[in-house]
């Protein structure tokens, strides 16, 4: 396991490394003026003598392998630079951000495995019954459904029909503290969002893998031995299914990232989803790439528990193969 995830560390580095030259050279052909973006509604009286001084203190002439060679010196030492378009360091941007952000993502992963798990284990039970095929189509209809349209959706009924949960936010109008009560209450409906909007591929993978395991010759012999349905389903059955899901962990995180961005923009909630709409927009390099950097290595991460979980459930998988 140590060599496993060593190794994947060393991966790691180039691809980052990669990630981050690719960001700056991306942002270097966008067509947003960075300086533009910083003077704000002053640059539209701001004289051009003004605007070039201010795109001098900038940097923003320079080659952007310049700038991206500056800035990752500068990181690799712990300084991600400072936001230009959030007037604070990058490392502080992050900081105030990203723990709401894994909140998020946290309770709506919880959300889609304990959900997709439950329901899948049930269907691949009753194949063929109303259970069956009524999961199963909300589940293809869900994977077509947008998470921004699923946000909409659930800001109309829950909050305008019903009343019953608040719209959007980290706490309510007018509140000037972080209270653990508000902060629960808005998080439901953005974490149930986000969570079904992941729940479709963990159902069906969970419900093919315990139909499968199910017809296989241990489980039949467990039956015929006598056991208890539930103890084959959920000593035999279960665990052989849950094999294919373990894998599906790394390869959903992208999507998770990509919906939590989407959800933290129609919720407002104080991720680093705004954050890193305004760094694209207004072509904030140090910003930007430290998100992608940050994203980049949840997707490595993923992918390295996905591996780890499926060595630890199947003995029959090495570490080192």
């Amino acid at each position: 396991m140590a060599r496993m995830a060593g190794r994947r560390t060393l991966f790691a580095a180039p691809v980052l490394l990669a990630v981050t030259f690719g960001v700056f050279a991306i942002a270097a052909m966008s067509p947003f003026d960075p300086v533009k973006a910083y003077a704000g509604t002053a640059g539209l009286t701001a004289s051009q003598e003004q605007l070039d001084q201010l795109r001098d203190n900038l940097g923003v002439d320079r080659p952007f392998v310049a700038r991206w060679w500056d800035w990752l010196t500068s990181a690799l030492t712990g300084d991600l630079g400072t936001s230009s378009v959030m007037r604070q360091p990058v490392a502080d941007v992050i900081a105030e951000r990203v723990g709401w952000s894994a909140l998020l993502a946290g309770c709506a992963f919880a959300v889609a495995v304990l959900a997709g798990t439950a329901l899948g284990v049930l269907a691949a039970r009753r194949q063929g019954e109303w259970l069956d095929r009524c999961v199963s189509s909300l589940a293809y209809t869900l994977e077509a459904a947008p998470a921004f349209w699923l946000g909409l959706l659930a800001i109309w009924f829950f909050s305008v029909r019903l009343g019953a949960l608040p719209s959007g936010g980290l706490t309510d109008a007018g509140s000037d503290t972080v209270a653990f009560g508000q902060v629960a209450s808005h998080l439901v409906l953005p974490a149930l969002v986000l969570g079904i909007s992941q729940l479709p591929w963990f159902f069906l993978y969970v419900r093919q893998g315990v139909a499968d395991a199910l017809e296989e010759d241990p489980v039949r012999g467990a039956r015929a031995r006598g056991l208890a349905e539930r103890t084959v389903l959920l000593g035999h059955g279960l665990r052989s299914g849950m094999l294919p899901m373990l894998t599906l962990i790394g390869s959903r995180v992208p999507e998770l990232i990509t919906g939590a961005l989407l959800v933290e923009t129609v919720f407002s909630w104080p991720g680093i989803a705004a954050a890193t709409v305004q760094a694209a927009t207004s072509v904030d390099f140090p910003l930007l790439a430290a998100l992608t950097v940050l994203a980049t290595a949840a997707v490595l991460a993923g992918n390295l528990l996905s591996d780890l979980l499926y060595g630890l459930a199947d003995p029959r998988v090495g570490f080192d193969g």
